[in-house]
Formats: C-alpha cells, structure tokens, sequence
C-alpha cells in the first residue's frame, strides 16, 4: 500500500539539510561588464571528487507528469553534487531523504514555484537521496551541472512501498 508523501513549498531553510536552492533574491549580486550585467554570485557549491573528476553541463528534458506521483525509487551521486535549474516557469517537484545506513530514510517533497517572477533551481549535494526529474503541466527543460570522470557517480534504491504524491500545496 503506496505511503502518502505531501510536498512542501520549496524555502532555502528547509533544503539547506539536502543541498542549495539556486534564485537571485537574497543572494550576493553585483554590476560587471561596465554595468550592463549583474551576477548574482556563487549560488551553489559545485562539487567534483575522483579521478578525472570535471563539472558537467546539460540540458534535460523531463516528461510531464500529473498527479498522484508514485515515488518508488530515488538514486544518489556519491562522488558530485548535482544541480538543476528550469528553463521555463513551470512547477517541478523535488524528492529528497537523509541517509539511513546506505539507504534513503522517510522523503521530504517540496513544490518548486516560479517566486516573484524568477525561476528556482535546487543543488543537491553530493550523497544526497533524491528522485529523478518530476515536472508538471508540460515536458519541461532544464539546465543541469554535474558530476563526470572516473567511477561509478551512481547508487540506486527501490522501495518496497512506494511513497505516493497525490495533492500539492496552494502557492
């Protein structure tokens, strides 16, 4: 019997435990290019351990999904931090849990809304249990920087039960 997982609204607060969310607001930022740009600076920490290690830069195009969501697996990268970042201002769902002794504990969810206009990215450090891309409403683009070299930057888990999504918080 599928065990129910309701998502919270993403906060920097709340991930910190799992990785960075990647926004402009509240963020370091400063005029370069004689001040035709801003950077907004050092958004979240890039991580590349191994041999041969380098960071990786792709561009993803995730399936919608719609509701309820079974989450019956999650996957970790033990050797680089992975980010993602969308390309569009639609919602996304990020699957996330603490180690258990070389296994993903209970999830956490959190719903990730464009916020003031902007989009939002999350950086999931290295280890960190998550599940695969979910984005809704339509097949969804993102940038996403991680992890390539040597070794095996993959470790898998599948659930007994699976954890089902079923409703979304209002925004």
């Amino acid at each position: 019997m599928p065990i129910s997982l309701m998502p919270k609204l993403l906060s920097k607060a709340e991930f910190a435990p799992y990785g960075d969310v990647i926004q402009t607001e509240g963020t370091h930022s400063y005029p370069i290019n004689n001040g035709s740009t801003m950077r907004f600076h050092d958004l979240a920490r890039v991580e590349t351990l191994g041999a041969g290690a380098r960071a990786l830069v792709s561009i993803f195009l995730g399936d919608a999904f719609e509701l309820p969501v079974d989450i019956t697996m999650m996957e970790r990268h033990p050797l680089g931090s992975q980010a993602f970042f969308p390309l569009q201002p639609l919602p996304w769902l990020v699957v996330v849990a603490r180690d258990n002794g070389g296994k993903p504990d209970a999830p956490a969810a959190f719903l990730v809304l464009p916020q003031d206009g902007q989009l939002r990215g999350v950086n999931y450090h290295r280890n960190v249990w998550h599940h695969p891309l979910i984005s809704f409403e339509a097949p969804s683009r993102f940038l996403v920087v991680d992890r390539g070299g040597e070794g095996n930057n993959l470790e898998e888990h599948f659930f007994a039960e699976p954890y089902t999504v079923s409703a979304l918080p209002a925004a």
